[in-house]
């Protein structure tokens, strides 16, 4: 057994294991060294650093272990050799560098095992931050590197040290010998150089590194190989050269491509450089392309294409070192597109004319060539018949297999087809909304070349083809709301139009919100689909003008024995029928039969994969998708379209269901769901009895896989739901036709055995919903059945399962909601509903809260004495003692006025009384007392001459103002049948009083009273706002009480609203009255917009800049709370208005600009998305730190600064994080990155948003943040090295932890979602992030684990 590692090492612990180091057995030779690396990594920093002896002979030791013939022990060496360096004192560190890079070995069979040593030597040490002043560790470490290791690299000294006779050191491991040429281990040396002290070196170091590498870069006697790693190396060069270095070598490699007769090969090299210098620093890189890019635009141009295409034809075979040039010009066109596409604007014509060319390009195949790059046949040409077509089809598929046959090992054309595909890719991903897409380019000129390209023979190619014309769809579908195909089985499906990833995919206020049966259930779709019209024009006009030629070539497409390749075709189609929202009713016919055989395939096994697809491209994700797209159809195009199509569509969707892959068979589900839709009515209204057969077939698979004990757990939880859609579209006389009275009764009878067991209760439930929610007649339901159920669903409650309760909530709801629900429950299990509904009469949980008063509502106008008992009475009580709003707070007053009516509010009404009173939310209790008031009239016991009464006589604060509260409640409600003691100066009265609260609460009741009394007091309240002082400031809240409810019970204020106006705006110069006063304004003009809505415009212009905020503040309050009818006047001046915000010369009225925008898109969004790039230009110039902002300011002895735009700023930011919700597709991806990256730099409170823009951004746009994670890596490093002073306010070491901490989190995200990228980095991409990664891992072990755990245990 191992001895145990002391706790603290000494170097004596040491020494006892170096003899062993030289034992003939290689097992206690690789033990010892296990216990020495224990002993390093146990060891303080310092415990070696003053025994210089120690420290030589452990050092001997290790390079003669170097040296073992065991490979094992040779590695235990290495990693012993990295632990060492970390406590070796400096002076020992450059004679350790010095004999690793000359050591020789004699045992070892593994010559690279010095280059391994120095990188392991390199990666040991913390990395350097640029800003950050590095540890002495790594300041000593760099000395070694500057004073040996970059001399041996190069061959020279490149920094003297003022050592006089110093030596010449031995040739550079990087110059090039006339026999092995370059060592190849010496590049990757240098590359980890570069990568782990790149900060740190000099100007000189940085110079002669890359002299080195050009040497090696133009060398004939290179290998390519050793050529690709300069390559590499040269691209983590850059990121670290200065302007004047980097200038100069985009100079040098101009006068490359300059050269004559530059060889192909040098040609290709040239090319791949800067095609990675464009990914590894696309920022820096970016100002170079315009004088770069033609050069690799004259390799795709027309004139060296027809070139070779003359010497193709003399010579009779492609040149395929031409051919690799070309591939790799591509990839850097596609480089220059995805990192540096604003830079790439100015070729967009020569980038889509390059990749169009090449898209065709195929030596051995000679179609096309009078016409490269033409286009597709017109609409007109659909008007061949299916005859014509299927012989199409049929020639298509011989030709398939004809070019097929031709394909050549050596002919490697198609990874340049490919190439220019995905060049295509990144323009449709970066140019698309707002630019190309709208401009029409890219319908006119890429898509019909897609299109025609179907036909291409090598399948890896047309995959990429597929891709890319999916791509296109979507990006047109996005930024419009697209209805939810999927009911509510979880799927959003404008969710999927969210992202704007450039991943290539082959797959792909009111209490009415409570107590509204259209929220039923969004499964049942009562109303056919009707017909989109196609618009005049734009990107949807251009996808239906070319859908004919599209649906030609997929079905061809869908006709070839290629899974992968049906499987793009498959998505096309599916995402064509999202955009367009069906449009395919015309060519049914044609792609009916193939879509059905992919359903119907099975001869293909599960796990099988095309050789040349993906591997995702299965049989079973095939019919998935196959199956995903019927249902799109059926919920998109009318029941007259599908007609001729369900008796072949019904049969291949209930083998489907059968199967015994449980994902098909649960999809397949989901399908019959969208049939059923279509074979009942109202969609089938008068032609249903045809579809008997079909019904009653789906209605026995359905209720076979219910019961079925073989089938998958979610197999059965998707039909019990489909079971719940089926019996919810046959309710109605007429519809039970369609299923016999003892199938139908056996059907409740399933749903009840399902929702008592514990596996399928949820599906139950929401099955139960449905069916409740659909019934109409009383023979619908069964009354000892609802009975039933309902006693489930409520024992459900009990549960801990937060979504069973929520799910069995709702269901009750619309049980109870539903008058033929409702009448089958007897006094028993209403007393018994009630009782397991009290617990949820608490204010823990607002969400459930709101549900279960609408609930109450209904027990208590069914069975009054029954259900308004003591227990509600009580829990009534107790939650007024708590502040409630919004549509909870008009649920529970709702509630409160039933009783009352039903007269049985007398016992509630002393209990607020005596046991609330001025204990509870005065606001909230002095509403509920006066609405119980009101509709109890005189069964409870008071009158309003008792409240009047109390208001005068009492003397206390709380007590005053509940019975003001009471009194503006109750002259709502009784409006102008309030009694005459109810007057305007009981609450004006009040305006002066000496308590805090008082004069606040009585300008709110004289509000809430006049809202129900306009015309007595509405004069009163306006004559007050001419006065000056507190008496305007509350008539103003008196204002607001009432125009917020004249705008929600349509109250005709007319003959009011210009006085009001007029002295809205007066009052509103005031700065205590900015605020309330620009929530009138907005209201009042939410009442008459056609009046106001261009005064508003007009004030936008005022040269007061508190005017103009007030007019800003004013316009946001209109977004939340107005109709269609003020959409309609707003819509043609929005755009302008926001525009004139954003530009305001005012910094706090730019700040309130931002926050207008982030409200109209959460509010106008069809108004703001379709012209948000105008806006988004004007947000992020506002992200940028402006210097002119930055003042100093002296404090005391010290001088602070100042940034008077960081608000500005923050709110810019907060701006963008808002978009990313629903609008990110609007946005320039790169933009926003380079947006966030830089504020990564700012202040704390806009690293945290952007920390949070990340977190989004991971699942919005993942290819896209895989990109920008090197640039990510190195402002997280500068944070996490950020300490503070010494002498920093506890404020300053909170913000630093709490920044760590955030950056930590975001890291393990970031990992998580891109795990390859922290350990498999082989591009020069990436490297940054992986070395970061790999240095968090090191040296922040237990915070990552900490945060790993904190991110695993959150929710979803």
């Amino acid at each position: 057994m191992a001895p145990a590692v002391p706790q603290n090492p000494t170097p004596a612990n040491v020494v006892s294991l170096l003899p062993k180091l030289n034992d003939a057995d290689a097992d206690l030779r690789y033990m010892s060294l296990n216990d020495l690396y224990n002993v390093l990594n146990a060891g303080s920093s310092g415990f070696l650093s003053g025994d210089y002896h120690t420290c030589a002979k452990t050092v001997e030791c290790l390079l003669r272990t170097l040296d073992d013939s065991h490979g094992e022990v040779q590695n235990q060496a290495i990693k012993c050799l990295g632990a060492l360096s970390l406590k070796l004192p400096s002076e020992i560190l450059p004679p350790l560098v010095e004999k690793l890079t000359n050591l020789k070995t004699t045992h070892s069979v593994d010559s690279s095992i010095s280059a391994t040593a120095l990188r392991t030597f390199l990666i040991a040490y913390p990395r350097p931050v640029s800003g950050v002043t590095p540890s002495k560790a790594t300041q000593d470490a760099y000395s070694a590197i500057n004073k040996v290791l970059i001399p041996r690299l190069v061959g020279y000294v490149v920094i003297p040290h003022g050592l006089k006779n110093q030596p010449e050191p031995p040739p550079g491991m990087l110059e090039i010998d006339r026999e092995k040429g370059v060592d190849s281990d010496a590049i990757d040396i240098l590359i980890e150089l570069i990568r782990c002290f790149g900060p740190m070196l000099q100007e000189p170091e940085k110079h002669a590194l890359l002299k080195a590498i050009m040497s090696v870069f133009d060398s004939d006697r290179t290998s390519t190989v050793i050529k690709k790693k300069a390559v590499i190396s040269v691209s983590v060069l850059a990121g670290y050269l200065s302007d004047r270095l980097l200038s100069t070598f985009v100079s040098n490699t101009i006068r490359s491509f300059q050269g004559d007769d530059l060889p192909l090969a040098k040609r290709r090299l040239l090319i791949t450089m800067v095609g990675s210098l464009a990914r590894s620093t696309p920022q820096r890189l970016g100002p170079h392309l315009k004088t770069l890019a033609p050069f690799i635009l004259q390799v795709l141009s027309e004139e060296e294409y027809e070139e070779a295409m003359d010497e193709l034809a003399e010579s009779g075979a492609p040149n395929p070192e031409l051919e690799e040039v070309r591939e790799a010009a591509l990839v850097a066109l596609d480089g220059f597109l995805a990192s540096c596409s604003n830079d790439m604007r100015m070729f967009t014509n020569e980038t889509i004319s390059a990749a169009l060319r090449y898209v065709v390009y195929d030596p051995n195949n000679a179609r096309d060539e009078d016409d490269p790059m033409g286009g597709t046949k017109g609409s007109d040409s659909d008007e061949d018949g299916p005859d014509e077509l299927e012989d199409d089809a049929n020639i298509e598929e011989e030709d398939f297999e004809e070019e097929g046959a031709m394909s050549d090992d050596d002919d490697a054309s198609w990874k340049v087809r490919r190439c220019a595909v995905k060049a295509l890719y990144s323009i449709i991903s970066t140019r698309s909304n707002g630019d190309l897409l709208d401009s029409g380019i890219l319908y006119d000129k890429i898509a019909p070349v897609l299109i025609n390209c179907f036909k291409e023979r090598e399948e890896n190619v047309r995959l990429e083809i597929l891709s890319t014309l999916t791509a296109l769809i979507r990006k047109t579908g996005e930024g419009i709301p697209l209805q939810n195909l999927n009911g509510d089985r979880g799927v959003d499906v404008t969710a999927s139009y969210a992202s704007s990833s450039r991943k290539r995919r082959r797959e792909n206020s009111n209490v009415g919100a409570l107590d509204s049966l259209g929220n039923l259930s969004r499964s049942v779709s009562l109303a056919s689909p009707a017909e989109t019209p196609s618009p005049v024009s734009g990107p949807k006009a251009d996808l239906a003008r070319l859908t004919p030629a599209i649906v030609r070539g997929v079905t061809r497409l869908l006709k070839q024995s290629s899974i992968p390749t049906k499987q793009g075709a498959i998505t096309v189609l599916y995402h064509m029928v999202l955009v367009r929202h069906g449009g395919l009713s015309e060519y049914l016919g044609q792609i009916a039969d193939p879509v059905i055989d992919a359903v119907r395939s099975s001869s293909v096994p599960l796990g099988f994969a095309s050789a040349s697809g993906g591997a995702s491209a299965t049989g079973g994700k095939l019919r998935i998708e196959a199956l995903q797209l019927v249902s799109a159809i059926c919920d998109t195009h009318s029941s007259r379209a599908l007609d001729p199509y369900i008796g072949h569509i019904v049969p291949g969707v209930v083998a489907a269901v059968k199967d015994k892959y449980y994902k098909v068979s649960s999809e397949a589900i989901r399908v019959v769901e969208s049939i059923i839709n279509v074979l009942t009515p109202p969609r089938s209204a008068g032609t249903e009895q045809k579809y008997l057969s079909y019904v009653v077939n789906l209605y026995d698979i359905i209720l076979d896989r219910i019961v079925a004990t073989d089938a998958d757990l979610e197999v059965r939880q998707r039909a019990i739901h489909a079971l719940g859609v089926l019996l919810g579209r046959i309710a109605g006389l007429t519809n039970s036709k369609l299923i016999l009275p003892a199938k139908k009764s056996n059907a409740f009878h399933v749903l009840e055995d399902r929702l008592k067991n514990e596996t399928t209760r949820l599906s139950a439930v929401q099955a139960v919903d449905i069916v409740c929610a659909s019934a109409r007649e009383k023979e619908d339901l069964q009354p000892e059945w609802v009975r039933v159920v309902t006693l489930e669903l409520g024992a459900q409650l009990r549960k801990a399962d937060r979504v069973l309760r929520g799910t069995s909530l709702a269901a009750l709801r619309n049980l109870t909601a539903n008058p033929v629900a409702l009448a089958g429950l007897d006094d028993k299990t209403l007393h018994n509903l009630a009782g397991v509904l009290l617990p949820l009469v608490n204010p823990n949980d607002l969400n459930l809260l709101g549900l279960t008063l609408v609930i109450f509502t209904r027990l208590v106008q069914r069975s009054p004495k029954k259900v308004a008992d003591e227990g509600l009475k009580n829990a009534l009580c107790a939650i007024v003692l708590t502040s409630l709003g919004g549509v909870v707070l008009e649920a529970f007053l709702g509630l409160v006025r039933v009783i009352g009516e039903k007269g049985v509010g007398q016992p509630l009404m002393y209990s607020l009384l005596k046991n609330v009173g001025v204990n509870g939310d005065l606001a909230v209790v002095g509403k509920a007392i006066g609405t119980l008031l009101v509709a109890g009239a005189s069964t409870v016991g008071f009158k309003i001459d008792d409240f009047i009464l109390e208001l005068g006589i009492s003397t206390d604060e709380r007590r005053q103002c509940l019975a003001l509260s009471i009194l503006g409640e109750a002259g709502l409600r009784l409006g102008s049948s309030s009694p005459s003691q109810l007057q305007p100066s009981i609450f004006t009265s009040h305006f002066h009083s000496n308590f805090d609260q008082v004069p606040r609460a009585a300008a709110t009741a004289l509000g809430r009273a006049g809202a129900g009394n306009i015309n007595t007091y509405l004069p009163v309240i306006l004559s007050s706002s001419d006065l000056s002082g507190s008496s305007q400031y509350l008539s103003l809240h008196s204002i607001k009480e009432i125009l917020q409810y004249a705008g929600k019970a349509r109250t005709d204020l007319s003959p009011y609203t210009k006085q009001i106006w007029e002295k809205l705006i007066i009052a509103s110069q005031s700065e205590d009255n900015k605020a309330v006063g620009a929530e009138c304004i907005g209201r009042l003009t939410i009442i008459e917009p056609k009046t106001f809505l261009p005064l508003l415009q007009r004030y936008l212009q005022d040269p007061v800049p508190t005017v103009r905020g007030m007019v800003i503040q004013a316009t946001r309050f209109t977004f939340a709370d107005s109709d269609d009818s003020f959409d309609e006047i707003l819509k043609p001046m929005l755009i302008s208005m926001l525009t004139t915000m954003l530009n305001d010369t005012n910094l706090e009225n730019r700040r309130l600009a931002l926050g207008a925008l982030i409200s109209a898109t959460h509010n106008k969004s069809d108004i703001i998305l379709p012209h948000l790039s105008q806006l988004i230009p004007l947000v992020m110039k506002e992200s940028k730190i402006k210097p002119e902002l930055v003042r100093e300011v002296q404090m005391g002895p010290f001088k602070h600064k100042v940034d008077d735009g960081l608000e500005v700023r923050k709110s810019a930011y907060e701006t963008l994080y808002s978009l990313m919700e629903g609008a990110y597709t609007r946005i320039n991806p790169v933009d926003l990155f380079d947006r966030v990256v830089a504020g990564l730099e700012d202040e704390h409170e806009i690293k945290v948003l952007c920390n949070l823009m990340l977190t989004k951004l991971i699942v919005l746009d993942p290819e896209e943040s895989v990109q920008h994670l090197d640039a990510v890596a190195e402002r997280f490093r500068v944070i996490l090295a950020f300490k503070p002073k010494e002498n920093a306010v506890k404020q300053e070491v909170e913000k630093a932890h709490e920044a760590s901490k955030g950056v930590l989190k975001v890291t393990v995200l970031l990992h998580n979602a891109f795990p390859s990228a922290s350990s498999n980095a082989t591009n020069v991409q990436g490297q940054a992030w992986k070395g970061y990664w790999e240095t968090v891992v090191r040296e922040y072990r237990l915070q990552l684990s900490a945060m790993e755990q904190e991110v695993k245990n959150e929710p979803t």
